[in-house]
């Protein structure tokens, strides 16, 4: 364990944790968009801004990517970190005006409007890297990427082609907080427009209904270290409870 004072107390920490996740532990309410515990740390949509002092020396940085030591002096809402949050909160807004949790998010910061036009360019999507991080980090399929620089720089397959590696698990959208990617299953399969990915939906054997695509049951089958027999995925989960 490490001590550490934040906002002028003191509180405990684990060693090896990230301020924010320390933060967020002890019950300080730090706002963030592109942190998932499960995740590498990112720092892309710095709403998580805090004041580091090591020493005689104080810093504003973001919280998820600063690892928490013994003896820093942390704070989380001072003038300028306010200020700082409030600006990053301004452009996120502009890249998603239309999000319900953004606009939620941007409320409870005391954002109600943003001076930024970035609606076009930003096509909903708040460049926050769960996707990409999501996709390689926890599913493995790595079909995701940032491309371009600057204004243009968003998130695609590479060469914006349909990602034939994509297994249609949907980690992408799940993670995505800004709701900017959507899913939608029909009878014969499943469809993610974003990456215009087409995929056909498996078949249950017992209730004959579409259950998950077949890319991610031929990528389920033949991952390490022991993946499932065949014929365990040849029924959908609730009849497999059923038994």
């Amino acid at each position: 364990m490490i001590n550490l004072t934040i906002d002028g107390k003191n509180y405990k920490g684990e060693k090896g944790e990230n301020l924010l996740q320390v933060g967020l532990n002890n019950g300080f309410d730090i706002p963030h968009l592109c942190y998932h515990e499960n995740l590498s740390p990112y720092g892309g949509c710095r709403l998580c801004l805090i004041e580091v002092t090591r020493g005689e020396r104080t810093t504003l940085t973001t919280s998820c990517t600063y690892p928490g030591e013994e003896g820093l002096q942390v704070k989380t809402s001072t003038p300028q970190v306010l200020k700082a949050r409030r600006l990053m909160m301004e452009i996120i807004l502009a890249l998603a005006p239309s999000s319900s949790h953004i606009q939620s998010l941007a409320g409870k910061m005391g954002v109600e409007r943003t001076p930024f036009n970035y609606q076009k360019e930003g096509e909903g999507c708040i460049k926050c890297g769960l996707c990409v991080r999501a996709c390689e980090e926890l599913v493995g399929a790595g079909v995701l990427t940032f491309s371009h620089k600057g204004p243009q720089r968003k998130v695609e397959p590479p060469f914006g082609e349909e990602p034939k590696n994509c297994i249609g698990c949907g980690t992408c959208v799940y993670v995505c907080p800004a709701g900017c990617l959507t899913m939608e299953d029909t009878p014969q399969e499943r469809k993610i427009d974003r990456w215009k990915r087409r995929m056909e939906m498996k078949t249950c054997q017992k209730c004959h209904q579409p259950y998950m695509p077949t890319p991610q049951i031929e990528y389920i089958l033949k991952g390490p270290p022991d993946p499932p027999p065949e014929k365990w995925l040849s029924c959908c989960p609730i009849c497999r409870r059923k038994g």
